[in-house]
């Protein structure tokens, strides 16, 4: 039996979706206030669908009888600074604890972090597994997380967990909506007016799904995966999906300081507002930094090759409304 964690999220769906294609019946956690996603409604069948919060012993441990195998999904996400150290505290501790269940049960587990815990490149290079982010150095709550959550997964493998480690770059797909990286394509779709100078790597949903299957399949063990499509520089990609919407393109540079003064009134009418601000100090700051990621270790090790940008960026704009 197959257990996905966080399913009611953008990528744990497309990753229950996609097991539920290639036969499986699976069971996932999701909490009380959660929503079912809409592309799981129509496999009611093939769905157990369990209330298991990563920070409730009993109810985690409840979810995993019978399972076999964990696909770790599951991770609070916020850019509000009131959330740093709660956000902190509940992702590292669920994952230890999924990872101590996961040991001491024989489960072999796929765990979900992300590029914000890789580290930098020198200037020209790529990055590869091989970069670790320094923590003496990060501000960013959630890179800090998605690290020191890796850093149990490689305690447990420490310990004898057989699990592996993907690192995805910007997840996009149809299934986003406004939310998460949607919120890039919606943006424009309203009339962005500036891009930055810097580069990231993007990939489609539905590929990290896919290569996860395939780690999780190959007997790999004890490795890290960048699960990267394409590096894309933010004005290129800007300008492609404005074009795709038929909507004028981001033509004005934003300037790290201009990015400054953004992610501080930003920060400030969330804290009147008490939303999340729409760019936080971390991403403003990232929006002029160069960071392009190697992902020829993905695709040595299943022979896998990644949709074209083009082909999920057009998908995406079928959908945006």
């Amino acid at each position: 039996m197959i257990l996905v964690t966080g399913a009611t999220g953008f990528l744990g769906a497309e990753l229950a979706k996609e097991l539920i294609l290639r036969g499986n019946t699976i069971r996932c956690t999701k909490r009380s206030t959660s929503v079912v996603p809409d592309i799981l409604l129509p496999f009611p069948a093939k769905i157990e669908w369990v209330e298991a919060d990563l920070m409730d012993a009993f109810a985690l441990e409840a979810a995993l009888d019978g399972i076999t195998q964990v696909y770790n999904c599951a991770a609070w996400v916020s850019l509000k600074a009131a959330d740093k150290d709660p956000m902190i505290r509940t992702n590292v501790r669920g994952t230890a604890a999924l990872v101590d269940f996961c040991t001491e049960k024989g489960i072999r587990m796929v765990h979900t972090s992300s590029v914000a815990a890789v580290g930098e490149a020198k200037p020209g290079e790529l990055i590869t597994e091989n970069h670790h982010l320094d923590p003496t150095l990060e501000s960013d709550g959630y890179a800090i997380s998605k690290l020191e959550s890796e850093m149990e997964v490689w305690r447990g493998i420490a310990e004898g967990l057989d699990a592996l480690i993907v690192n995805p770059t910007i997840i996009i797909g149809a299934s986003a909506g406004t939310e998460g990286s949607g919120k890039i394509f919606d943006t424009i779709r309203k009339g962005l007016k500036f891009y930055t100078r810097g580069s990231i790597g993007f990939v489609d949903v539905q590929d990290v799904a896919k290569c996860m299957i395939a780690l999780m399949e190959s007997g790999i063990s004890a490795e890290r995966y960048i699960i990267n499509a394409e590096n894309r520089s933010y004005q290129q990609i800007f300008t492609e999906i404005a074009e795709c919407l038929n909507v004028p393109a981001p033509s004005s540079l934003a300037t790290p300081l201009m990015m400054e003064l953004a992610w501080r009134g930003a920060s400030f009418w969330g804290s009147v507002t008490g939303k999340d601000p729409a760019i936080d100090k971390t991403s403003a700051r990232a929006g002029s930094v160069t960071r392009d990621f190697d992902n020829s270790k993905i695709k040595k090790a299943l022979g896998f090759e990644f949709r074209p940008l083009s082909e999920t960026i057009k998908e995406i704009c079928g959908v945006v409304k």
